[in-house]
């Protein structure tokens, strides 16, 4: 009898493994809850199988740097998020999206998540491809988010296929799942794949009691598969012998044409997808027989190709006013929304907030959408060509209305960026006046004392003040709205340039002021390095090893090093970032005495001043 998979933890695991399980888990669910929440067209998550370790000659041949980064691959927990890019024009920009989004949340949540963004079209070319690696690893794979039983889909037919393989491997010359099953959008109830059976060298029976009797095993196998799996969707197989699967392509089957041009294989040798292409070049035509049983639907089908030339012109202006309102949306910094919600955003930002857009422009979107859902689901069968005019002529309104909304952004995003120029560069000549103790600045007396406490000393460049005038200067020409776009381009180069100079002014005071507060001792043939900084104390064991030790100690007011304890340099270069540094550095007799109960007795001690 077949079991069900169990989700809970077995009887007999230790307390403290159970508990890491337990607090992993909650980690791994509370970044699908975020990655739900906060990516778009998300269509499936779920827990890959961890990768197969290094054999053991392999692993014994790595370096010890090769074998830690080894040790944190297999400690990866590796996070499939499956992308539906089905309507979505630059598939590498939502992928690259993506990949930004979920590596955040993946670090946010736990170092040891391995988020691995997958479009749906890429899932589908790799099948067509004949890779059928990650169709293997979704099936082994834990759900964790499946809102179209795509998963759930692909691990019963990756389990059935196997089950049908290792039983007629001789027999099964392609196993494909029908092409709805790869669409993001699929909603049917059902999962539909086709199993193709090589009756070409069948001796003792005949074609169609082979078909009947393996097609019988193969159904039977996918109850089991249901019940191994837990799908409660409806699992549908279709067995087909070869012979009778060739004839109905030559007798130009709907269906066959349809399976071989929209079904996807999980496993094939070499039949299906030579078939598939020959289709795709036209060279698999309907014999004479077949043409004449398909005469009688001519009048059915210019019946048909009426209503479908209605629905490709509402298509059209369906796409011309949908794909501008999702660029405008997008220009404003929201990710791509779906068509639904372009509608309600584009009321919400520009209409409600921001006041950019007149209601009338989204009240034309929202009629053409209606009409377009009308045609596609088949309430609407017939349009007329005065409809189709009014429609024509509502879009290239609104596609007026949408260009002058980019002009707008694109003003308000000016002055956006204006405003984080400015901001960024009067900050930064502010901490660099703070570094210089100096902490009274407002921004009506920068420039006065940018220049009696910088410029004047000579401890920047004259060419900074001048710089610092253009940034004050722009933004009040912007706000007099006498800046051009060129300008607006000059003042960024000149912002960069400022930040650049005063943050390298920064660096180099840091630098000499850190170098103040350096001891550095020779023992042996190695070298290590003290900073004093306040009341601590960072010893650097080993200057010339790749990776650093480094020991951290309470520096005492008679010079004395107590509680030397490991520390990290992340450790310390934010001690070095908080705290004031000194300007002068007293070494004491017992920072002596200390510092060779460290290192020996034989030591060389040099002060940096």
């Amino acid at each position: 009898m077949v079991q069900k998979q169990k989700d809970a933890f077995p009887q007999d695991i230790p307390k403290e493994i159970k508990e890491k399980m337990e607090k992993t888990k909650k980690k791994i669910e509370l970044f699908n809850k975020k990655a739900v929440k906060e990516i778009d067209n998300i269509i499936g998550i779920s827990i890959l199988p961890p990768p197969k370790p290094l054999p053991e000659e392999k692993l014994n041949s790595l370096s010890k740097e090769e074998k830690d980064e080894e040790e944190k691959r297999r400690k990866k927990i590796s996070v499939l998020i499956l992308i539906n890019d089905d309507e979505v024009k630059n598939k590498g920009e939502l992928l690259d999206k993506v990949l930004k989004a979920s590596d955040k949340l993946g670090k946010e949540t736990d170092e040891n998540l391995d988020p691995q963004p997958m479009l749906l079209s890429e899932l589908k070319q790799a099948c067509l491809d004949q890779k059928y690696d990650i169709v293997n690893l979704i099936a082994m794979s834990a759900i964790l988010h499946d809102p179209k039983d795509l998963l759930k889909a692909l691990k019963i037919s990756e389990v059935h296929k196997g089950m049908t393989l290792k039983k007629f491997d001789k027999y099964v010359v392609s196993y494909i799942a029908m092409g709805s099953l790869f669409r993001g959008d699929a909603t049917s109830h059902d999962i539909d794949v086709a199993v193709i059976v090589d009756d070409t060298d069948v001796k003792k029976m005949s074609r169609y009691e082979l078909r009947d009797k393996l097609g019988a095993i193969i159904r039977g196998y996918g109850y089991d598969a249901e019940s191994i799996t837990g799908v409660k969707k409806q699992f549908h197989v279709q067995v087909y012998i070869l012979t009778e699967f060739w004839d109905a392509v030559k007798d130009a089957h709907p269906v066959m044409f349809t399976l071989l041009r929209d079904g996807v294989p999980l496993y094939d040798r070499g039949v299906f997808m030579p078939w598939r292409l020959l289709l795709k070049m036209g060279k698999i035509k309907p014999s004479a027989e077949a043409i004449d049983a398909h005469m009688d639907l001519g009048k059915k089908l210019v019946e048909r190709a009426k209503n479908k030339l209605v629905g490709i012109v509402a298509e059209d202006i369906y796409y011309s006013v949908l794909n501008p309102a999702q660029s405008a949306l997008m220009m404003y910094g929201i990710a791509p929304p779906t068509p639904r919600e372009t509608i309600e955003l584009l009321e919400e930002v520009f209409v409600k907030k921001e006041k950019l857009l007149d209601k009338k422009y989204v009240d034309i979107l929202s009629k053409i959408f209606h009409m377009y859902k009308d045609i596609e689901h088949l309430k609407l069968k017939y349009v007329s060509g005065k409809d189709i005019d009014k429609l024509m002529e509502d879009a290239e309104l609104f596609l007026n209305g949408i260009s002058k909304l980019f002009d707008k952004i694109e003003k308000q995003k000016e002055k956006e960026r204006l405003s984080e120029l400015y901001s960024n560069s009067v900050q930064i000549a502010k901490d660099v006046l703070a570094e210089e103790g100096i902490l009274k600045v407002t921004d009506s007396t920068l420039l006065k004392i940018f220049k009696e406490k910088l410029t004047d000393k000579g401890l920047i460049q004259d060419k900074a003040l001048k710089q610092l005038k253009d940034i004050l200067k722009a933004k009040q020409e912007f706000e007099s709205k006498k800046l051009s776009k060129q300008e607006i381009e000059k003042v960024r180069r000149v912002s960069s340039d400022f930040n650049k100079a005063l943050v390298n002014y920064m660096q180099r005071t840091r630098g000499k002021e850190i170098s103040r507060a350096k001891i550095q001792v020779k023992y042996g043939d190695r070298f290590a390095e003290i900073l004093l900084l306040d009341d601590y104390a960072f010893i650097i064991m080993d200057m010339d090893a790749k990776e650093k030790e480094i020991q951290k100690a309470s520096l005492n007011s008679d010079g004395s090093l107590t509680n030397i304890k490991k520390s990290s340099l992340e450790e310390l270069e934010k001690h070095i970032k908080e705290i004031k540094m000194p300007k002068h550095v007293f070494i004491k007799e017992k920072i002596f005495e200390d510092l060779k109960k460290l290192f020996g007795k034989n030591i060389e001690i040099m002060v940096n001043w």
